[in-house]
């Protein structure tokens, strides 16, 4: 794997506790069986090697409910008849708190879209909203609480402050692009596991930092490339895997392009709403003043903030090119492209764009804004096979062949990773400690080809990579445009 990537230590160390239960003389002359299964409760948080029993506030406060629980059933006529609900006890189908996840969700704009498919499991329970913009956020809170019909989620507006006082499992990162990797690398060093809306970070030295604190500290990753989880995207890759194709040498990714056609108004500058806090919106970006053409979604098209549809796209049916050919580990060695920017301004990512990748062993990869969106892979004797979302970008997903005999085939490759959704993989792997169907290394492979494309656009260059060693070869300018310049104050 390539050397770790480090950038200076974050401005915010982090201090952090066990969990320390109630110690036995609070109470005054328990009886004796009460206090031996009292005493039961008692645990040390370091010494244990359950991944769900961690050393952090978490993983503490699980394992103290786990026991108090037990302890709740055993002492009902001793302690507190009648004031433990079943539910509490995960009787009568409920699930126990001790054995619930808790979640928090940065970002209230993508983040939505996240929360409406996490709010029915069960076992997992909203808790905290971060967004810096309070009328988005109590939106968002009013939502959690009125489906838990009770006020189990608090509102944050400084995702530090949430992960200091939030006691959290896990967390959805779907914040603009340029805040991916701080935010990630921040609670994956707390302990936290964590959903990753795709692309990966902002840029590519990001990712790897990801990919390190990761590894380091035995979390559990999910990168928002749903479409891995989508049976007719699967089905494809099997395909592919499965050498129904024969070998395959050229690859043709349809992503989309376009951007707003926003025309400025009088009230799009000046002083940003009082219900925003545009200096931590900014956050690690470059300062830029208030547009409110920029924020809200519309931050994907400025090149301090996102990566326009180009880098959003890898994400998917790059993703699933990468996927389907094993290459979720490597990357190309050459990357070469063209394309025009937005016409309109603020906006400045690519409009329509076309780039090619070259690998090690002559496969080629394009991808272009002029191509029919979806994957085409082309095999041998004039075999291909496309897979795309069928009419728009939410349309159904929709397989086809040259010949139907290839999508009638039983593919010789058995084991492909299956899942049919992709968040309820991402709380069982929590809860299993498995890698899920998206790492962070995959995301990071996928995401690199967008941000190298946007390099090679950007310089007019052809880029030569090392994916071994993540490098750009012999072009110092262009190999600057890997890593983050963070503003005064913020680091990773």
């Amino acid at each position: 794997p390539p050397p770790p990537f480090i950038l200076p230590h974050s401005l915010y160390p982090i201090h952090s506790a066990p969990f320390t239960p109630p110690h036995l003389q609070h109470f005054r002359n328990p009886c004796p069986r009460a206090l031996f299964l009292l005493g039961a409760m008692h645990f040390d948080t370091a010494s244990t090697k359950s991944p769900r029993c961690a050393n952090t506030a978490a993983g503490g406060r699980r394992c103290f409910l786990r026991k108090a629980a037990l302890a709740a059933v055993a002492l009902p006529s001793l302690l507190f008849p009648a004031l433990v609900p079943a539910r509490a006890l995960g009787r009568g189908g409920a699930v126990a708190p001790s054995n619930r996840l808790t979640l928090g969700l940065i970002g209230a704009s993508q983040g939505m879209v996240n929360l409406a498919r996490c709010l029915p499991f069960s076992d997992v329970q909203v808790v905290a909203i971060c967004e810096t913009d309070a009328q988005r956020r109590t939106k968002a809170v009013r939502r959690v609480n009125e489906h838990y019909k009770q006020n189990v989620a608090k509102p944050w507006g400084d995702f530090r402050e949430m992960f200091d006082k939030a006691s959290l499992d896990t967390v959805i990162i779907a914040a603009p692009d340029h805040w991916h990797g701080i935010m990630a690398v921040e609670a994956l060093r707390r302990g936290i596991d964590v959903f990753g809306e795709k692309p990966l970070t902002h840029t590519l030295a990001e990712g790897r930092a990801i990919v390190n604190a990761v590894t380091r500290h035995g979390r559990v990753w999910q990168s928002g490339s749903w479409q891995r989880s989508v049976p007719t995207f699967h089905r494809a890759a099997e395909l592919v895997r499965g050498g129904l194709l024969g070998k395959v040498s050229r690859v043709e990714a349809g992503t989309y392009g376009g951007s707003p056609d926003a025309r400025p108004k009088p009230a799009d500058f000046g002083k940003p709403p009082a219900t925003l806090d545009y200096e931590l919106w900014v956050g690690p970006a470059a300062w830029t003043d208030y547009d409110s053409r920029v924020t809200h979604l519309r931050w994907r098209y400025v090149q301090n903030y996102g990566g326009g549809r180009l880098i959003d796209f890898v994400g998917h049916h790059v993703d699933i090119a990468q996927w389907a050919l094993g290459l979720d580990g490597t990357g190309p060695v050459k990357v070469s492209g063209s394309g025009v920017l937005a016409k309109h301004t603020p906006y400045d990512t690519e409009d329509s764009y076309t780039y090619e990748c070259e690998y090690a062993d002559g496969l080629r990869l394009v991808a272009s804004s002029e191509l029919t969106p979806g994957v085409k892979f082309f095999g041998e004797n004039g075999r291909w096979l496309w897979v795309g979302r069928g009419r728009g970008i939410n349309g159904a997903a929709t397989l086809r062949a040259s010949s139907p005999e290839i999508l009638q085939a039983d593919p010789s490759v058995s084991g492909l990773y299956r899942c049919d959704n992709h968040w309820r993989n991402f709380f069982d792997c929590v809860k299993t400690r498995r890698a899920t169907i998206a790492t962070a290394e995959a995301g990071q492979r996928s995401a690199s080809i967008g941000h190298l494309a946007h390099i090679a656009i950007q310089t007019g260059r052809t880029i030569r990579w090392n994916p071994a060693t993540e490098t750009i070869e012999n072009d110092p300018t262009a190999a600057a445009l890997l890593a983050p310049a963070f503003r005064a104050g913020w680091s990773i």
